[in-house]
């Protein structure tokens, strides 16, 4: 992977992790179509640890919401009344949404991971997309955070693992979730921004560990850094252009976008035979 490949890709994912039009699908795609050769054994690893830029880029942006909460959480936890507080009940509600994604992504990894190398299938399922029309227009958005409950939460947690299939988009289907649930967008993009953390976590730490498996790992490592500042810059950016668009319009233009961006993915594979 040269240092341009690597740079495009870290603008990427800082683009399209947080918007609703999947950055796994972005990162699988925008390779095939430019028909870039690039190490199978790397690029899968690759695009999990870039998503530690756009991680890095979330925890910076709500530092002090994750501070308020993480000692609301001890304090609770200190005075053995763990849920009483507003701010350590919604620490406790991120990681029950978290559970679902992390079971099901460790009992089907290899499942997933395969579907990484079928660029026509995450095309189609870009075209998901009809989903956000649905939510946007069949749902009412009026219920702030501070609402959300266990059961809500349990719900957007198996809307994220949806989200494993490459192409669903983890924004879009938590996102969704939170809207179909009545949450305001500005309150589920913030909820799903949030439950992005663990689970990102998660799948940094188990990339981490399959990037020492790769043959001659260090010769990838100043492109992979490059990519993740790239990731990070771009990501904290696209955070907040995101919460200050969601609290004034809709998510048709990403439908929209995803139908396109699939239509003309499906169209080159079709030529290509």
């Amino acid at each position: 992977m040269t240092f341009l490949q690597a740079l495009l890709l870290g603008i990427t994912q800082g683009l399209t992790e947080f918007l609703p039009i999947s950055s796994t699908a972005h990162l699988i795609l925008i390779p095939w179509l430019l028909e870039w050769a690039l190490d199978p054994n790397a690029i899968f690893v690759f695009d999990v640890l870039v998503q530690l830029g756009t991680l890095a880029a979330v925890i910076l942006y709500f530092a002090k919401d994750l501070w308020r909460v993480a000692l609301a959480m001890l304090d609770g936890l200190r005075a053995r009344a763990p849920f009483e507080s507003g701010d350590a009940r919604l620490g406790w509600l991120v990681i029950v949404a978290t559970v679902p994604a992390a079971i099901v992504g460790l009992l089907l990894k290899t499942y997933f991971e395969a579907l990484h190398q079928q660029p026509a299938l995450v095309a189609t399922i870009l075209l998901g997309a009809a989903v956000l029309f649905v939510v946007e227009h069949f749902s009412k958005h009026r219920r702030p955070l501070h609402s959300l409950t266990w059961r809500d939460a349990i719900i957007i947690g198996c809307s994220q693992a949806l989200a494993l299939l490459p192409g669903v988009s983890r924004s879009a289907a938590t996102i969704s979730g939170g809207l179909l649930l009545g949450l305001e967008r500005p309150a589920a993009a913030r909820f799903s921004f949030l439950m992005s953390i663990p689970i990102m976590l998660a799948a940094g730490a188990v990339a981490v560990k399959d990037l020492f498996e790769i043959p001659n790992f260090a010769a990838y490592l100043p492109p992979f850094a490059l990519a993740f500042v790239a990731a990070a810059v771009v990501g904290l950016l696209s955070i907040h252009w995101l919460l200050s668009y969601l609290a004034k319009r809709s998510m048709d233009i990403f439908a929209w976008y995803r139908l396109a961006f699939g239509l003309l993915c499906i169209a080159v594979a079709l030529l290509r035979g």
